[in-house]
Order: structure tokens, then C-alpha cells, then sequence
């Protein structure tokens, strides 16, 4: 059963933690309330936290040597004559064997080629930018340390405002197929790295480093690449993917929105959340067969989970819960979870599904913030089978106690 009141007491909970915690910063990543509370925390000196903020400022000390990454730094130009275009390559198309050239490429499911992740592509570029101006940026603001929030208004500055390095709102050439497109609307996915982006801006705001000017000129970028998102080909190509990617699409929408300020589009796009993807991708047993059908279906089942789960955190701060919503036909997010529990529970158990899956069945990010969401202590038990997920950011934002 859908209960909004449920976000609310998750709220005020946060809140009651300390009642004199600091003003929260426009953050979408996490519940309402979460920051400040934990602010608290951390100016009281709460042990229960340590071992994760303790990591949040060793990661903000490697974040500080990071030199400022650009679309500039890539040695090909993209189809368009721009550099100032993002670029990137399918990563699981590989050269055809049969032909001298190697095109048109051909896919391999879940064969990761290298050429999709070097140099030649934007894509780890812009993750490292994001994930360390995120870090910076939350360290900063827990800490009070200056040189933090620093660095990550140069590493956003560079990305987004410079008009040197910037990267144009658009992502025309992302994912291309060598010898078949220049670009996909497939390649919005890697666009993702923008909502830690955002994050960290607003956790900026009000700092030296960070000018009502530099917030209108990410704002601005922000609001182009929406524009772009919601009317280019490749945008609407990726709004409807019934799988991952278009819950991933989804989750950008609602982030900028809420970055905006576009509060409707927020919510409109959170209600359609339940028609559109949780009742299309999950069935009543909690399982994903969109995502089965992959080559790691573990993996992918994961992956669209975390996409939801963000989306449910998002909806926290419109007044739509997604955690608790159960579609007519009987899925719903925590089925979802449930379905892959017994698998990273008991990390020998066999996957019984065609296309296996690869690695560590690791969901403890997910599962974590589900056992602080829905109260189940069989969720935080689950996850702390990962080694390391009491120095996380979850442990941080999501109490146990």
C-alpha cells in the first residue's frame, strides 16, 4: 500500500535526531532532513558515525590531488567539429572479426570492450569529475574545511561553466557504434554522473568558492540539458526504454527538476514512476524478466533496483513514496529486493537463471538503506556481508539505531 504519511515520519525522524541541526542544503540524493541531522551527529562527535565520515574526508584528501578533467582532454573531436561535444563508445560493441576493418562492430553482451572506457571516451572522465566534486563537497560541509569546497567548485567550474573547457548540454555522440551511428539514445545512461554533479553545487551554495553566478551558470547548463533530454532524438529514444535505461532517464528528469526547481515535472514524472516502470519491470515474485534476460541478470536486476531506489529517495522530498507503492498487477520496489535478498545472503547459492551473473552479488548500498526505510533488520544483516559498509556513505545517511 502506497503511504505518503510514511516519507513525513521518516523525516521528522531525521530531524528529531538533533532538533538544532543546521539548515539543509537542496540535496536530492538523500532522504529529507538526512544532512542536517547527520550534521549534528558529527559536530556531537557521535561515534556510531566515525568510521564512516572518517572515510568521507580520506576520500575528500585523494579528491583534493584530482587536477580538473574536461571533454577537451580527448584526442579525437567528435562528429560535429566541437570538442566541447561529449563523446563516448558502446562498450559492448567489439570490431567483426570477418571484416578487414572491423565494421560495422558487432555486439557482445556483457563483454566490457576497453575502447569503451579509455581515453578516447568523455564517460570516466565525467564520473571521476562528479563522484570527486561530490566527496569534496559533502566534506566540506560537514567539516567546515575550506580547501574542500575549494577544489570542488574548480573541478564543476571546469566541467560545466568555463568556456574553455565546458561541455555542451548535449549528449548527440554518446555511445556510438563504430560503423554503424555517430551516437544513441543508449548513451543518456552515462549522463547519470550529472546528479552527484548537481548535489555537490547545492551543498556549495553560500560558500566563498562558489558564486551566485557559478549556481545561475549550472543552473543554466542544467536547464539546456533538460531541454535537450526531453526534445532531442536520442532523449526521447531513451524515455522509452522499458528497462533500466529508462529508469535511469527518469531518475536525471526528476534530479534536475528537483536542481530547478521545476517542482511539477518532479512529481509528474515520479507518479508515471509507477505505471511506467515499476508495474512494466516487476512482476508480482519480484522479479525483473527485462533484466533476467541479460547477460548478467544478476547484475542488471541490481542495477534497475538502484535506479529506483533513487528515485524513491527523490520522491521523499515531493511527498511520493515509491518504497511502499504496489502496482495493480503485484510488483513493487521491495518485491524487487526481496527477490535477489537470498542471493547475497547466502552467496552460494545457485542463480537460477540463464544468463548467471558475474562477480560479487553485491546489493549492500541498496539493501542498507532499505533496512533503515522499511525497519528490517534482515536487510542491514544482508549488507553488512559486504566488507565495508559501515564506512559508506549509507551507513553515514542512514542510521541503524
Amino acid at each position: 500500500m502506497n503511504t505518503p504519511g510514511s516519507l513525513v515520519a521518516l523525516s521528522l525522524f531525521l530531524c528529531a535526531i538533533c532538533p538544532a541541526a543546521e539548515p539543509e542544503p537542496r540535496v536530492c540524493t538523500v532522504l529529507p532532513g538526512s544532512l542536517s541531522a547527520v550534521k549534528a551527529r558529527t559536530d556531537a562527535d557521535d561515534p556510531a558515525i566515525k568510521p564512516a565520515l572518517n572515510e568521507l574526508i580520506a576520500e575528500a584528501e585523494k579528491a583534493l590531488k584530482f587536477k580538473p578533467e574536461t571533454v577537451m582532454d580527448k584526442p579525437q573531436t567528435p562528429p560535429s567539429g566541437d570538442q566541447h561535444d561529449y563523446m563516448s563508445q558502446a562498450p559492448y560493441f567489439w570490431p567483426d572479426p570477418t571484416k578487414k576493418d572491423g565494421l560495422p562492430y558487432i555486439r557482445k553482451d556483457g563483454q566490457r570492450n576497453p575502447e569503451s572506457y579509455d581515453g578516447h571516451s568523455d564517460a570516466p572522465r565525467m564520473g571521476r569529475m562528479a563522484t570527486s566534486a561530490e566527496t569534496l563537497a559533502l566534506a566540506a560541509w560537514f567539516t567546515g574545511n575550506d580547501p574542500y569546497a575549494e577544489r570542488a567548485a574548480i573541478l564543476l567550474r571546469a566541467w560545466f561553466l568555463d568556456p574553455a573547457t565546458r561541455m555542451n548540454p548535449n549528449f548527440n555522440f554518446a555511445q556510438a557504434i563504430p560503423g554503424v551511428n555517430t551516437g544513441r539514445g543508449t548513451g543518456m545512461i552515462e549522463s547519470r554522473s550529472i546528479i552527484p554533479a548537481m548535489d555537490a553545487a547545492d551543498l556549495l551554495a553560500g560558500s566563498k568558492h562558489w558564486s551566485p553566478a557559478d549556481q545561475k551558470g549550472m543552473e543554466a547548463w542544467m536547464r539546456a540539458f533538460l531541454a535537450w533530454a526531453q526534445t532531442s532524438p536520442n532523449g526521447k529514444a531513451e524515455a522509452a526504454a522499458r528497462n533500466n535505461h529508462g529508469s535511469y532517464y527518469d531518475e536525471q528528469i526528476v534530479a534536475m527538476a528537483l536542481f530547478l526547481g521545476e517542482t511539477d515535472l518532479a512529481k509528474q514524472t515520479l507518479e508515471a514512476v509507477k505505471t511506467k516502470r515499476i508495474a512494466v519491470q516487476i512482476k508480482p515474485d519480484g522479479s525483473q524478466p527485462l533484466e533476467l534476460s541479460r547477460a548478467d541478470s544478476f547484475g542488471y536486476s541490481r542495477f534497475n533496483v538502484m535506479a529506483l531506489c533513487s528515485l524513491a529517495t527523490m520522491g521523499g522530498h515531493v511527498g511520493i513514496d515509491l518504497w511502499r507503492y504496489e502496482a495493480p498487477g503485484g510488483g513493487s520496489l521491495r518485491k524487487a529486493i526481496d527477490f535477489l535478498l537470498p542471493y547475497v545472503e547466502e552467496p552460494d547459492k545457485e542463480w537460477p537463471y540463464e544468463h548467471g551473473h558475474r562477480g560479487v552479488r553485491n546489493l549492500a548500498a541498496q539493501l542498507w538503506q532499505a533496512g533503515f526505510i522499511y525497519g528490517e533488520p534482515r536487510y542491514t544483516a544482508a549488507a553488512r556481508k559486504s566488507s565495508g559498509i559501515e564506512k559508506s556513505r549509507e551507513a553515514l545517511f542512514y542510521p541503524t539505531k
